[in-house]
C-alpha cells in the first residue's frame, strides 16, 4: 500500500530519531513509503494537528504520489482524524493505530491475539462516531429518522459486550500464569525476564542463551508472545528465562493495559535483563523509555542488569562492568556472535544471589 507519511516536528531535539522509528513502523506494517511531509509547529492545531496550509500541501502531495493511505506520526484525536480524512479523502492512520496494526500482524499465540483485539476495540470505541457521521448529518429525512444514532448505540453495545468477553478470557489466562509461576517458585528456579526497547536484540539473546528457536528479526515488535525456557547456569542453578514484548516511546496506554497479562512475567521476575542496543545513538533515551514503562507496570524495584547488546556493530569489547560499590552493573555482549555470554551468565548468577537474599537494603542495579 502506497503511504504518505506526515511527520510533525514539535521542537523536540530527537525529532529525526522519532521520524526514522516511525518509518520503520510503517515499513513493518507493509507500507510502501512514497513521500514524507514535514510539518513544524510549536503546538498541535486543534482541528488538523498541523496547520491548514500544510494540510493543503499534503493533499497535493498525496495526489501527486498516488498515495493510498496517510500515516500520521503522532496520536490524533477522533475529531482531528475525521477532519484530516475529509480533506485528504483518504484513510488516515495515526501512530497508535499503526502500532496496533503491527501488533495484530505479529501476534501468533491465542493470548497475544486476544490482547491485540482488546486493545483495538478499546481504541475503536473512541472513534465510532467517525464511522456514522454521514448518517447523523442526514438525521430527520425520509428513511433516515434516527438510524445513525441507533446504529451507533448498537455498535457500542456490541463492542462493549465483546470487550467484556475478551477481558474475561484474559483473566483466565492470567490465572493460569499465576499457577505456572507458583509451580516454578516451588521448584526453586530463579526467574529472569528479558526486557528492553523494541529491536534491541532480546530474542536473539534469548536464543543464544537457551539455544531455542524463538522468532528473531531486524524489525520493530518481532516478538509479541512471551516465550519461556528453563536453562542451567553455573552458580545460579535452574533459571527460567522469559522473552517479552519490546517497548517503544509513547506506547499506547490501552496497549500496556491489554498486555498486562504478558507483562506480569516481568513484574514477577526475580531479575530483569534490560537489553540495550549498544549501537543505537538513542540508547540513553531508549533506556529511559523502558524504565518509564517498567515503573508504570510496577516493576521498577526488581533487581535489573543492563545488557548492552550488538557490541559487534558498536565496536565495543565484551566485558562486565561494576559500579562504585563493586556490584556488577553492566555486561557488554554480542548475541549474534555469542561474545560475552559467559560473563552474562556469571552476572545473572551474581545478581540472582542478591535477589534471592531478600535483603531490603539491596539496591536495584541501574545505569548511573
Amino acid at each position: 500500500m502506497r503511504a504518505l507519511i506526515v511527520s510533525v516536528d514539535l521542537g523536540n531535539p530527537d525529532h529525526q530519531a522519532h521520524a526514522d522509528e516511525f518509518a520503520m513502523l510503517a515499513e513493518g506494517a507493509g507500507a510502501d513509503i512514497v513521500g514524507t511531509l514535514i510539518a513544524r509547529r510549536d503546538r498541535p492545531d486543534a482541528k488538523f494537528f498541523i496547520g491548514s496550509g500544510k494540510v493543503q500541501e499534503g493533499v497535493a502531495m498525496a495526489q501527486a504520489v498516488l498515495a493510498d493511505v496517510i500515516l500520521f506520526d503522532q496520536p490524533l484525536s477522533p475529531a482531528q482524524q475525521r477532519n484530516l480524512e475529509r480533506e485528504f479523502n483518504l484513510r488516515v492512520v495515526d501512530r497508535v493505530a499503526l502500532i496496533l496494526d503491527i501488533f495484530a500482524l505479529r501476534a501468533k499465540s491465542h493470548e497475544g491475539k486476544l490482547q491485540v483485539e482488546l486493545a483495538q476495540l478499546q481504541h475503536l470505541t473512541t472513534r465510532l462516531t467517525r464511522l456514522w457521521t454521514h448518517l447523523e448529518r442526514q438525521r430527520g429525512g425520509i428513511g433516515m429518522r434516527g438510524p445513525g444514532e441507533s446504529q451507533l448505540e448498537m455498535d457500542k453495545r456490541m463492542i462493549g459486550a465483546k470487550i467484556k468477553v475478551l477481558r474475561e478470557r484474559l483473566a483466565r489466562v492470567e490465572r493460569q500464569r499465576v499457577t505456572q509461576r507458583r509451580a516454578r517458585a516451588r521448584g526453586g528456579a530463579l526467574s529472569v525476564s528479558l526486557v528492553g526497547y523494541t529491536n534491541a536484540g532480546k530474542s536473539t539473546l534469548f536464543n543464544a542463551l537457551t539455544r531455542a528457536g524463538a522468532y528473531a528479526a531486524d524489525q520493530l515488535f518481532a516478538t509479541l508472545d512471551t516465550t519461556t525456557r528453563r536453562i542451567w547456569i553455573e552458580g545460579a542453578g535452574a533459571v527460567v528465562l522469559s522473552d517479552t514484548v519490546g517497548f517503544i516511546r509513547d506506547l499506547p496506554p490501552n496497549l500496556i493495559a491489554a498486555f498486562r497479562a504478558t507483562l506480569e512475567e516481568t513484574v514477577h521476575a526475580d531479575v530483569l535483563l534490560h537489553v540495550v542496543d549498544a549501537a543505537s545513538p538513542q540508547r540513553d533515551e531508549q533506556i529511559a523509555e523502558v524504565n518509564k514503562v517498567l515503573a508504570e507496570i510496577g516493576a521498577e524495584q526488581i533487581p535489573t542488569l543492563l545488557v548492552y547488546n550488538k557490541i559487534d556493530k558498536a565496536g565495543l569489547q565484551a566485558r562486565a562492568e561494576r559500579d562504585a560499590h563493586g556490584t556488577i552493573a553492566r555486561v557488554f555482549v554480542s548475541a549474534v556472535e555469542r561474545a560475552g555470554l559467559d560473563a552474562l551468565r556469571g552476572a545473572i548468577a551474581e545478581v540472582g544471589q542478591i535477589a534471592g537474599s531478600n535483603d531490603p537494603n539491596s539496591q536495584t542495579l541501574q545505569s548511573e
